[in-house]
């Protein structure tokens, strides 16, 4: 069986997975939503080595393999117990992609310690990649930014872009929290300083969380109506 990544403890521990039959399909489909995404899966390219989407679904797993060439999927929802994760986890073991688990979250200032784990989550990651949240929005949005801005080595003012209506993502919402992160650090990298030199030395979430106000009607429609993570 692959080896199953996990940030929680890291450097990584392996999981498994324990299929249950057809509630892992039921719960995929219905409590966790798939049935929306059978026929639209947010998928985008990166650059060649890096594409970002929603939930895949073993089907779409498939096709990411077969058409795509994909060799690792980054599941940005952290590992669980859910039907989706089970049945995510025995198709990527089936195909032979690793799968790696990196918990991310999208209402919340980003913590310092998970932005220091990034660039060894990227350099370690064999290509090309599909990584994906629920909705492809703003998690993997920000993941997005942050592979452009570390990996690409593109301004941030570009690796905003990832965070856009485009991919779903609503920044007048409780999720704009995201886009406020990238945006704080432009001020710095216009006077020359990496951005990993920022998180280390500058970056405060509780400065971002404090100066960040969502929108209420935004919020409420992104929480209640998409019923986004």
């Amino acid at each position: 069986m692959n080896q199953k990544k996990d940030n929680l403890d890291y450097p990584y521990k392996a999981s498994k997975y324990k299929r249950n039959g057809i509630s892992d399909w039921l719960e995929l489909y219905l409590y966790d939503h798939g049935f929306l995404r059978i026929a639209f899966n947010n998928l985008y390219q990166i650059d060649k080595n890096m594409w970002r989407s929603n939930q895949p679904s073993p089907k779409q797993i498939e096709y990411a393999h077969k058409e795509l060439g994909i060799k690792t999927i980054l599941n940005l929802r952290g590992p669980r117990e859910t039907g989706g994760w089970q049945l995510e986890a025995e198709t990527c073991d089936r195909l032979g992609i690793e799968l790696v688990n990196f918990r991310v979250r999208s209402r919340a200032a980003p913590e310092k310690e998970m932005l220091l784990k990034i660039p060894c989550l990227f350099s370690s990651i064999k290509g090309p990649a599909l990584l994906h949240c629920k909705s492809g929005a703003d998690r993997a949005g920000l993941m997005s930014a942050l592979y452009v801005i570390i990996v690409m080595r593109r301004p941030a003012i570009i690796a905003l872009k990832q965070l856009s209506f485009k991919y779903l993502h609503v920044k007048q919402a409780k999720t704009g929290i995201l886009d406020a992160f990238i945006a704080s650090y432009i001020p710095f990298e216009k006077k020359g300083m990496g951005f990993m030199k920022w998180v280390e030395d500058f970056y405060n979430p509780d400065t971002l969380l404090l100066e960040f106000q969502a929108q209420p009607l935004a919020s409420r429609f992104v929480d209640s109506i998409l019923k986004r993570e």
